[in-house]
This record gives C-alpha cells, sequence and structure tokens, in this order.
C-alpha cells in the first residue's frame, strides 16, 4: 500500500483553513449527537469500538485470523476477570469492519458485557460476522465512523476508546490527522494495532496520525498470527485503563 498523494498543494494557509473547517464540522457534528443521545443512555465503564482492516491488502484468512483473535479475546478467562473486576457498570462494544471511503458497518451491534457470559455471547456473534468489504484503505473515515459509533449508540461511558488495527496507510480518502484530533477533542481515546505485514514504519505513521487521547497507546503485531497474541494484550490494557503515570509519561 502507498500513502494517499495530492496534485496541484493548495497553500500552507488554505490547506489549514480547510483542516479547520473538517475539524469544527465534526466536532459540532459530534456535539449534536451527543446532546441528543446522553441524555437517556445507560451508564457503563466503557464504550468501545473495535475496527478491524478489511481493505483488499487482508485476504480471506487474515480477515478470518481477526475475527478469531478478537473472539478468543473475549472468551479469555483474564480478560474476562478484568471486565468483572475492572468495570463494575459493565463495558459496550462494538465490531466494527471498515476498508475505503463509505465502506464502514456495525458487522455486530453495541453489546454490554457484564460478565464471562456475555463476554462469550459477544465472542459468538463476533465468529460468523461475515465479511463485508475488500476495498481500498480509509483511515480517516474508519475513525469518523467509530466516533459516529460511540456517540450515537444507547450507552453512556465513563471512556470512550476506538481501537483501530489495520496494515497500511490510507490510500484513498482524507488525511487521519484531523479526524483523529476532533475525536482527542470530544475525549474520545484512539487506540491501533498496527500490522507490520506489508508496510515498513506503518507503527510511527499510526503513531503520528491516528494514535490519540487520554492515555492512548499504539501496539504492533508482526502479521496476522501475531494478531491473535496482540488484540488479547490490547483488550486487557482497554479494560483496565491506563495507569495515571502511564499517561503522564
Amino acid at each position: 500500500m502507498v500513502a494517499i498523494r495530492f496534485g496541484n498543494r493548495p497553500s500552507a494557509r488554505a490547506d489549514w483553513r480547510a483542516k479547520l473547517l473538517i475539524f469544527g464540522a465534526a466536532l459540532l457534528a459530534l456535539a449534536v449527537v451527543r446532546s441528543a443521545s446522553a441524555a437517556d443512555g445507560a451508564p457503563v465503564d466503557l464504550e468501545l469500538v473495535l475496527a478491524i482492516d478489511t481493505s483488499g491488502s487482508v485476504d480471506p484468512w487474515e480477515f478470518k485470523l481477526q475475527l478469531q483473535g478478537v473472539a478468543a479475546a473475549f472468551r479469555d478467562a483474564e480478560v474476562q476477570a478484568a471486565i468483572e473486576g475492572a468495570t463494575p457498570n459493565g463495558l459496550a462494544a462494538a465490531l466494527v469492519q471498515w476498508s475505503g471511503p463509505g465502506e464502514q458497518i456495525l458487522a455486530v451491534d453495541w453489546t454490554k458485557i457484564v460478565d464471562a457470559r456475555s463476554a462469550a455471547g459477544f465472542a459468538a456473534r463476533i465468529e460468523v460476522a461475515g465479511r463485508q468489504f475488500m476495498g481500498r484503505t480509509g483511515l480517516a473515515d474508519a475513525l469518523q465512523f467509530g466516533i459516529a459509533a460511540l456517540s450515537a449508540n444507547r450507552f453512556d461511558g465513563h471512556r470512550q476508546v476506538i481501537d483501530l488495527s489495520g496494515d497500511g496507510e490510507p490510500n484513498d480518502g482524507r488525511a487521519p490527522g484531523v479526524v483523529r484530533d476532533a475525536a482527542v477533542a470530544a475525549g474520545i481515546t484512539v487506540n491501533a494495532l498496527a500490522v507490520m505485514t506489508d508496510v515498513p514504519g506503518l507503527d510511527r505513521y499510526f503513531r503520528q496520525h491516528v494514535v490519540g487521547g487520554p492515555g492512548a497507546f499504539l501496539m504492533t503485531a508482526a502479521n496476522y498470527q501475531d494478531f491473535v497474541v496482540a488484540i488479547r494484550r490490547k483488550l486487557l490494557r482497554e479494560i483496565r485503563g491506563t495507569p495515571l503515570a502511564d499517561i503522564g509519561r
């Protein structure tokens, strides 16, 4: 995959103004939706969007490994214990599949998870989620969809996290940094898991343009087999929350 390129680049001032307009529009839309939905939202300790890459660089076997890895994580005894111990009000989670602009979907809708039984039920639904896309790579649109999904659900979380995994830089749509900044301004944390199969330095790109917010972090997986291990570790950290010392660093 290659990074998106722009022809006839506008002046720095015009480019900055365009970014401000996008940023402001994103914040306004987010504020409107949140004010309409937060009043009657069910309280949870964490709202978590699990956004997995289904672009063309992900073959069918790699897609299956992603589903199996996320499902296995929610069946893991340590993860289930963390849910019961660290989220007394439970967590709400949804699985998003994303590819190019306009190619995002809630593959598994919002589910409240409070114990081992509800975690296992969520895992079972993940495993049978059929693939919806195999297009280009639009990181900005994936983040925008995650923001909207957090804003429009029926829950009111103490923390809101977008957990995005992918194996490439954007080759379609906008650059993701402005959307990431809008998420951070709204109090949303964006964590990422970079799968290092195709793009050297993808971890640096994700760190600079995708990750952000309170306690945000990046993890890497050497390949999709490693993804299965990494997503469990990532989920444990997101459920338990990041220690204040780590946030300071």
